[in-house]
Parts: C-alpha cells; structure tokens; sequence
C-alpha cells in the first residue's frame, strides 16, 4: 500500500475511533466520519467495504500503537501492563473505541472474541513466564486465570466508565489484584509488587 493510502486509511480509523468513542457505533455516521477524516466518501469506501467493516477494524484493532511497559517479564510486568492500559484508557480513542466495540459489537452483527482472546494471550503469556520464576503459584491454570482477569478487568473497566468517565479506574484495577494476588501469588513475592501511579492520567 502507498505511503499516501496508509495515511488515509490511518485517517479514517482514527476519525471513526474518535465519533465512536464520543457518540457510539450508531451516532457515529459516515457523514460524520468522513467529514472528520478530510477523506472523500470513495476514499473510505476504498477501503473499507461498509460502516460495519471499518468498526471490525477499529475494534480489533485496539491494541494499535499501545506500547508495553518496560521490565523483566513476569508478574509485576502483568500489573504495569494493566495499570498501563487504564492509564490509556482514560486518554486513547482508539483504544476506547475498540474495547466499547467489543461490548457492543451485537449492534452491528458480529459475535467475535478475537479482541478478548488478543489481551488473554497477551496476559497469559507474563503469567506463564511469571510461573516458571516461581511467582504464581504452581496449581494455578496460567491460561484460566488469564482469562478470568481481562473478563474482571473488562467488568471493572466498564462500571468505571459509567460511575466516573474512568477517573477512578487506576484506584480500581488496583485494587483488584490486591483482592486477586492473594489466591494466586506466591507469598514470598506479594510484598514486592508495587503498583506505581505513573501512567494515572487522572492523578
């Protein structure tokens, strides 16, 4: 693809990620879209096919430019990862856009998990490297617990948003592992965890 059709494409997501952030997959018409991006209604539709399609690829396309914390894999790397992504969540449209997608993705005809299982493998991944080095316990099911947390944080997340536009969602995510850590963490390892408030954009 030419430089300049990578630009507009990049155009394109990122005005539909910001109407769709703002206003919902519904609210956020082409019009609006195209107005935004400074594209042509034929640049759009080259491509992407319909509304539908360019959604699809906002929401899978949510981990985009998200950059992971630097440090040694394992466990206190997972915890930044997550207090990363609540950080960027209270600031990133295409992020935004891509994880309210996924929750509303019924509205626009798609049942798909590939926007959750991304970030399951992803935090599986630390888990099972946090495993091997002795900091999660070794009955834990690396890959259930990795599961179970994007669906507790997906959940947390969420009420976040609704309760306060998120201001509150690094206190949150936060004190969820301090409710987690427990069952899964080997005892010799919690007290050395931190949980650093440098990505907090609502401090």
């Amino acid at each position: 693809m030419q430089e300049r059709a990578v630009k507009t494409r990049e155009a394109i997501l990122q005005a539909a990620a910001e109407l769709i952030d703002e206003y919902g997959f519904s609210e956020a018409s082409v019009n609006k879209i195209i107005k935004r991006a400074g594209v042509t209604p034929g640049a759009l539709y080259f491509h992407f096919e319909s509304k539908e399609a360019l959604a699809h690829a906002v929401m899978i396309g949510q981990g985009d430019g998200l950059e992971a914390p630097p440090g040694e894999d394992g466990l206190q790397r997972l915890i930044d990862q997550t207090l990363y992504l609540a950080g960027e969540l209270q600031t990133n449209p295409k992020l935004r856009a891509g994880v309210r997608l996924a929750i509303e993705q019924g509205d626009f005809g798609l049942q798909d998990a590939s926007p959750y299982n991304y970030w399951i493998d992803e935090f599986a991944e630390q888990l099972q490297v946090a495993q091997a080095k002795g900091e999660v316990l070794p009955d834990v099911d690396v890959r259930e617990l990795a599961w179970t947390l994007v669906a507790s944080y997906s959940g947390t997340q969420l009420l976040s948003h609704i309760s306060t536009r998120r201001t509150d969602l690094y206190r949150r995510v936060t004190n969820l592992w301090k409710y987690l850590l427990p069952a899964v963490a080997a005892p010799t390892v919690r007290p050395l965890l931190s949980f650093s408030r440098q990505w907090d954009r609502a401090a």
